[in-house]
């Protein structure tokens, strides 16, 4: 399997997008018109597959993300913040008093590779999107680092995401893919930013 393709982001990128997410989110939960800054090249006017996972006290409060996005970059970033504060199935919808006590975390996906063989799947390093009919399953790559998983277990938990069996994964289509992942956390932007 080769290297799904990888990219750079400039910790300026980074910053842009992390506050093109909060302030989606805030100008959505208050009702104010939305702006953007001036992006005019870059990566950040590429189509790229992203997810926004927001957290509250290291816990997970919310994560929506989109595979193949309609427009650039910076805007499909604002449409999954304001998904993953609003449109996540899992959690209440996000209320304007939480945003000073939540952090914001992108991560923007490589294009997705075909695994051939589980072995060259590398924890930490690769995210998962496994399909079988139709149902799909995707988990990003920080997810199985976090918990430990190892190869077999990450592709099981890929599976329950789908809806499969765990073991569905032998004759499901295996896909990776790597991220650029970055938060506000790691890069010390507070709420008042």
């Amino acid at each position: 399997m080769s290297q799904p393709g990888m990219f750079q982001l400039t910790e300026t990128d980074q910053k842009i997008l992390l506050h093109i997410a909060r302030n989606s989110v805030q100008a959505h939960l208050t009702g104010e018109a939305l702006t953007f800054p001036e992006v005019f090249s870059g990566i950040l006017n590429e189509f790229r597959g992203n997810f926004v996972s927001i957290h509250k006290r290291l816990e997970l409060r919310g994560c929506i993300g989109n595979l193949y996005p309609t427009g650039p970059l910076y805007r499909s970033v604002s449409e999954c913040s304001i998904s993953a504060a609003t449109r996540d199935p899992r959690f209440p919808s996000l209320a304007v008093e939480e945003l000073p006590h939540v952090d914001f975390e992108i991560s923007v996906l490589s294009s997705m590779q075909r695994v051939e063989d589980i072995a060259a799947i590398e924890i930490g390093k690769h995210g998962l999107l496994v399909s079988k009919r139709h149902c799909r399953g995707l988990l990003l790559p920080q997810v199985a680092a976090a918990f430990g998983w190892d190869q077999i277990t990450f592709l099981q938990e890929a599976c329950k995401k789908a809806g499969l069996k765990p073991d569905d994964w032998k004759e499901a289509s295996i896909h990776c893919f790597s991220a650029v992942v970055f938060g506000e956390q790691q890069l010390h932007i507070t709420a008042a930013s």
